[in-house]
């Protein structure tokens, strides 16, 4: 799906799931308010899908709007709704996105991206349960024996990962090795800070009947080098979420993690496809079911 041409808006880059586009010369969107905001970009996303760092076709109906609600909304809850402490995020407060993407656009300030990807997990699942079933770790990091796939960690933990080009694998790495790519200071903050965010949603979503399992964050610095949080956040692509009820009493990891996101899709694509070459096509039915989760998960969360 090519970028969409949008008056006063020039597209710039195109990601797995978002477009981003910037002011045009001449325009008044980027320009200084005299109160030291800095450049404005337009983020859209789109209703395309990945899976194991492929962009799957067709797209899933109206996800990029779905995301984008569920985003704005965890924005508005990690900036103080929730009672906590206001997180600072990329948001520009009252600035209209182009009518042609109003429901799936935000206004947002640039930032000097960092190039982590700031992964919390509190449940034992995915890539880290295999690794764990291998070497009692998740990404290097020792946990007790005797845990079972989908069982709650003693505490959640902080498995960052360095982002990489798109088409390319993220490749996970130590606490250390993020000290040296971003300097201990931002490390230290980028770790406190997702953990943090973590432990809040979590908390919410447990209220509503929901397991946040784990989930994955990005962070830019402002013009003031605030840390500050960005991209899309706990959203059903960037998250885990399962039922609670479900994960107390099923009987098998299938039942107990019974999930509002793209496992869907996952679940699929792994059954029919051994990851190499092109990937197939989703069935209509698969991406039918995959946007009634994330629409399910909304209403559950926002109502």
């Amino acid at each position: 799906m090519s970028a969409l041409d949008l008056p006063g808006w020039k597209h710039v880059y195109s990601g797995k799931v978002r477009d981003l586009y910037r002011p045009d010369e001449g325009t008044s969107d980027g320009a200084d308010d005299g109160n030291g905001a800095t450049e404005r970009m337009l983020v859209v996303a789109s209703d395309r899908v990945s899976a194991f760092d492929h962009v799957l076709e067709p797209g899933i109906p109206g996800k990029g709007e779905l995301l984008t609600r569920l985003s704005r909304w965890w924005f508005d809850q990690l900036g103080g709704a929730d009672g906590g402490r206001a997180i600072p995020n990329h948001l520009v407060a009252g600035a209209e996105a182009p009518a042609e993407v109003a429901g799936r656009s935000m206004v947002v300030n640039e930032l000097d991206m960092q190039p982590i990807e700031c992964v919390v997990r509190g449940y034992l699942t995915g890539s880290g349960w295999a690794e764990y079933q291998a070497d009692g770790t998740v990404c290097g990091i020792p946990l007790p024996s005797g845990l079972a796939n989908g069982d709650r960690l003693p505490e959640p933990i902080f498995t960052p990962a360095y982002k990489a080009p798109l088409g390319e694998h993220d490749e996970n790495i130590s606490f250390e090795r993020t000290v040296e790519l971003v300097g201990p200071d931002i490390a230290v903050a980028l770790r406190d800070t997702s953990l943090e965010i973590y432990s809040r949603a979590a908390a919410l979503a447990e209220a509503k009947g929901l397991i946040l399992a784990d989930t994955k964050f990005e962070f830019g610095l402002d013009a003031d080098g605030t840390l500050t949080l960005a991209d899309e956040v706990l959203t059903s692509d960037s998250s885990r979420y399962w039922d609670a009820a479900a994960w107390r009493t099923g009987a098998t990891p299938e039942e107990r993690m019974a999930s509002y996101d793209k496992q869907i899709v996952r679940d699929w694509l792994a059954s029919v496809w051994d990851k190499t070459g092109t990937p197939p096509e989703l069935p209509d039915d698969i991406a039918q079911r995959t946007s009634a989760k994330y629409r399910e998960l909304l209403e559950v969360l926002a109502g």
